[in-house]
């Protein structure tokens, strides 16, 4: 990957973030999210950073792929998970090292802002790759099950 950086993104990096969330559930989901919403979520998290931020990495002069981070309180640390969400890595892009270049970069970040406790995040039962992509960087599978219910 030549000429590449990671960093947070930008306002200016907003169509592609939502370009890149809107791939990501298609290929891991079958989901086509509308647009309109998906903008307006990219946009609000890049207007709000108390609520999260994303990372990207850019090769050659282009966005190859980003992450968002969000927050979760821990009451029982007294501190902050940071829960790694909406990853993605255009498909020229992959087995490359950009995902590892996130991540390092975060928990970099991390350790320089102190109060973060550790890494969450969720993933697909059915993918295999990520799995092992993250297991491979020290994330170990949580012994925790995950429950929701939507509101609309």
């Amino acid at each position: 990957m030549a000429e590449n950086s990671i960093r947070i993104a930008q306002p200016k990096d907003a169509a592609a973030l939502v370009a890149f969330n809107r791939a990501m559930a298609w290929e891991t989901e079958r989901k086509e999210l509308p647009l309109e919403i998906v903008t307006a979520g990219v946009d609000g998290l890049l207007r709000n950073p108390a609520q999260g931020f994303y990372v990207v990495a850019e090769a050659g002069g282009e966005l190859a792929g980003s992450l968002m981070i969000t927050f979760e309180w821990s009451d029982w640390r007294n501190a902050i998970y940071w829960w790694i969400q909406s990853v993605y890595i255009r498909p020229e892009f992959r087995r490359q090292g950009i995902y590892r270049r996130l991540y390092d970069f975060v928990k970099e970040r991390a350790r320089a802002e102190g109060g973060v406790c550790g890494f969450r995040l969720y993933v697909e039962k059915e993918n295999a790759g990520a799995q092992k992509t993250y297991a491979a960087l020290g994330m170990a599978e949580s012994h925790y099950v995950m429950f929701e219910e939507g509101l609309s």
